[in-house]
This record gives C-alpha cells, sequence and structure tokens, in this order.
C-alpha cells in the first residue's frame, strides 16, 4: 500500500501519463496534475485527481514530482521555468520521461543546489505497460531516493532496477531504444519479404513464438504490420526516431561506433519524412512494400 504521506504531482497527461496517474489513483495516492493541454485532464480528474491551472500551486502542495513529457526541451522548459524557481529542500523529482543523460545531470545538479532530488526512472512496455502496470523502469540516483521511487512508483512497475548515479537511468533507457528500434525495423523488413515470397504473414508471429527471434515487439507489430493495422496508436515513430538520434550523441561522445543503430537513425528519418512521425511504429512495414 502507498505512504499516505506520499502526496504525488504529476506533470504530461499524455500517453503515457494518463494511465499512469490513473493507476497511481487507484493505489490509493492523492495525486495533484498539470498539463500543458487542460483538456486532457478530464479523464484523470474524472478519477479523483487535483487539477492546477498553475505550476507553482501544484509544486506548493506536493512532495513529489512525477514528470512525464515528450521530449527534452519540454522537460528542461519545465524544470528551468516552472519546478527551479519553487524548488524545495527534501523535494524529489522523478522524471519518467526519455531524455539526455547529459541534461539529465544538469538539471538535476541545478535542483540540488535547492536540496531538491532527482530520480531519472525511463520506462518501457509503451501504453499497455502502463495501463496494466507492468513497465520496466530503469533508475539513475542515490541509494535513498531510489527506494523511495520503488515505493512510490509500485503501481506501475514490474521491474524497477536501479543502474547507478542520476543519468544512468537514462542510458540505459538508449540501450533499450536502441534494441526496440531496430528490432521493429527487421520485423517490417521481414514481414514484407515473407508477403513477397508468398507466405501467409499473419502466421509469422505464432510461427515463431518461443523461439530464439521471438520477442513482444514481435508478437505486437508483426500481426499488425501484415494486416495494416496502424490504430490505436501505442507508441509514435518520433519517439524511436528521438531516442535513436540520442543513442548517436552518446556513441559520439562515448567514442563508440554503433552502426546498425546508426543505420536505423536513417531509416526511421526517412520514415518520419513521409509524413509518419505521428503515427505508429506498426506503419514501418510501408518502408520495404512495393508501391
Amino acid at each position: 500500500m502507498p505512504n499516505s504521506h506520499n502526496t504525488l504531482g504529476f506533470i504530461g497527461i499524455g500517453l503515457m501519463g494518463q494511465p499512469m496517474t490513473l493507476r497511481l489513483l487507484q493505489a490509493g495516492f492523492s495525486v495533484h496534475v498539470w498539463n500543458r493541454s487542460p483538456a486532457k485532464l478530464s479523464t484523470v480528474s474524472a478519477a479523483g485527481a487535483i487539477v492546477h491551472n498553475e505550476l507553482p500551486s501544484l509544486m506548493d502542495a506536493v512532495d513529489i514530482v512525477l514528470v512525464c513529457l515528450a521530449d527534452e526541451d519540454a522537460v528542461s522548459t519545465i524544470v528551468r521555468q516552472s519546478i527551479l524557481p519553487y524548488a524545495k529542500a527534501g523535494k524529489l523529482l522523478i522524471d519518467l520521461s526519455s531524455i539526455s543523460p547529459q541534461t539529465t545531470r544538469e538539471l538535476a545538479t541545478q535542483l540540488a543546489s535547492h536540496d531538491m532530488h532527482w530520480v531519472d526512472a525511463p520506462v518501457s512496455g509503451g501504453v499497455v505497460g502502463a495501463e496494466q502496470g507492468t513497465l520496466a523502469i530503469m533508475a539513475g540516483g542515490s541509494v535513498a531516493d531510489i527506494a523511495i521511487a520503488r515505493q512510490v512508483l509500485a503501481p506501475l512497475y514490474q521491474q524497477l532496477t536501479h543502474m547507478g548515479e542520476v543519468g544512468s537511468g537514462q542510458v540505459t533507457k538508449i540501450c533499450n531504444q536502441m534494441l526496440v528500434s531496430c528490432n521493429a525495423l527487421v520485423i517490417a523488413e521481414m514481414i514484407a519479404l515473407a508477403e513477397q515470397a508468398g507466405v501467409d504473414a499473419s502466421q509469422i508471429a505464432n510461427a515463431l513464438a518461443g523461439g530464439f527471434a521471438d520477442s513482444k515487439p514481435l508478437q505486437i507489430l508483426a500481426p499488425e504490420m501484415a494486416a495494416n493495422q496502424f490504430t490505436p496508436i501505442k507508441w509514435r515513430v518520433k519517439t524511436l526516431l528521438k531516442d535513436l538520434n540520442m543513442a548517436r550523441d552518446l556513441a559520439k561522445t562515448q567514442g563508440q561506433a554503433i552502426p546498425m543503430s546508426g543505420l536505423a537513425a536513417q531509416l526511421m528519418q526517412l520514415h518520419s519524412s513521409q509524413g509518419f512521425l505521428d503515427q505508429d511504429p506498426a506503419t514501418l512495414i510501408k518502408l520495404y512494400r512495393p508501391n
């Protein structure tokens, strides 16, 4: 059961933030919410979330702030403009977004000057994982802060792994996205080839289930690609592209070659440029099918 003295603030009620907030409410937490688009708050408000029109009032009301935003610019802007000015000693920020390790460390250092703590806790598992509470969370921060995050985030995850100091969670998420993105692209390549060769591609996922080629992306994406089923959107092409670009940036700073992920980034950029930036990765099949 949640610790009753933990009053939570949730910033970013989007594709992932909404089901996360609903699960936290169902677990008995008091959750205060703010979103750049107030219209998206109706569902969580009806479930018991306390809506704030301004971030300062949310910051005053909570002791743990959860952030789940689309990209690095959004996180940086919210933290620097609306959280830092109202930071108070002893409060904890848990960032569920996927942003660069370097920016994470910079923002955490700025909060630390106000004695406010930071845990980077990016997630994997998509909307379904958020809805079912089966996310994998890779976390960076101090041992004491991670212990708090384990309790607060318990309704959301199947596994939370402490990867090291602040920023290490984001490095691990980049590694996760390298695998997911390359996997999604080769699944699309494979389905298109199977179709062209006269195989019933709708049976591929079943045929490979339990073997070395099996994976969650295979079981989700292969049937959807074979059936041209691209909705509902579970996660977006632009998210994979963003994370592949972060992988390239990280590899450059480390002097490490990542040729497969580099090629994946190029293919994802090509797909995005053809109008699929906000679409589901199942649409990657369109890269490979003959016109």
